[in-house]
């Protein structure tokens, strides 16, 4: 099962030619599942529908309920902003949660949640966008301790472990991401582990999803670093769902266009087909 996640970057930049080269990307990668993080939809028009009608995707998304913070950035109150799941089995469910926020800085932050129909095995899949802010660490840690309780919510009833995707907007050492995983310190929830699926990587692959090589990140002189990721739960019966590849994609120009002011991340997880019983 091929699964990816990527943030858009809502309306920003050259939009309509930036969406032309995200659908580039995708439609060579062909991934099964996609978690999406900041999409727009304005009147009838959603960015999620757009992709998934031509990958000949199901698609469900989870708009903010507080973009005006977003629409003040490119002044048009008339754009909404959210989370998607598009994949290429039925969703045979789906479900979101507020995620908590500073009193100052409430922009509307969620988790989105489908239950993919795939072949075999029903599979719990996630994406999320934790706040920004720099200086957030903190309101980050109780974001992924409200994520967790949510994915233990709807992870039951299939072998199949959860898949959790999204901008985290946090370092992989930070104490958001450690604790999410809960096999570095103390997890979120007690006794509930999610393995961060680039500990699969080979360590010279290139990992800064927020990159300076990208223009759209360079005009605002930050380090590169990963702050998009995918995690899995454990490994089901056999290796169920574990990680057999990873790897950064959408992380150059299509005819010239950077897709987004992120890369992507790509996983191939294991699934019946790839699993041979044990001795």
């Amino acid at each position: 099962m091929r699964v990816l996640t990527w943030n858009m970057w809502w309306r920003f930049g050259p939009w309509e030619e930036r969406r032309k080269a995200i659908l580039t990307v995708l439609r060579d990668l062909q991934p099964d599942v996609i978690g999406l993080q900041e999409v727009w939809a304005r009147g009838g028009e959603n960015l999620a529908e757009w992709l998934a009608s031509h990958l000949d995707m199901h698609w469900t998304w989870a708009a903010s309920r507080a973009p005006e913070r977003w629409q003040g950035r490119i002044g048009d109150s008339t754009v909404d902003i959210g989370n998607a799941v598009l994949s290429r089995w039925p969703i045979a469910e789906h479900d979101t949660i507020e995620l908590p926020a500073r009193e100052d800085d409430d922009d509307g932050r969620l988790a989105l949640y489908a239950r993919i129909d795939a072949p075999t095995h029903q599979v719990p899949f996630f994406t999320t966008h934790l706040t920004s802010a720099i200086d957030a660490s903190a309101i980050r840690c109780q974001q992924v301790k409200v994520l967790a309780e949510f994915v233990t919510a709807h992870s039951s009833g299939t072998d199949f472990p959860p898949i959790i995707t999204g901008d985290f907007n946090a370092f992989p050492d930070s104490d958001e991401v450690r604790q999410f995983g809960g096999y570095k310190t103390a997890p979120a929830v007690p006794g509930q582990v999610f393995l961060d699926a680039w500990e699969y990587a080979d360590p010279p692959q290139p990992s800064a999803t927020w990159n300076a090589a990208n223009p759209f990140v360079a005009a605002g002189f930050e380090p590169s670093v990963r702050v998009d990721y995918i995690h899995t739960g454990p490994p089901g019966p056999q290796g169920l769902g574990s990680v057999s590849s990873i790897r950064r994609v959408g992380d150059e120009p299509v005819d010239g266009m950077w897709p987004s002011d992120h890369a992507a991340v790509l996983a191939d997880l294991r699934t019946p087909s790839d699993l041979h019983p044990l001795p």
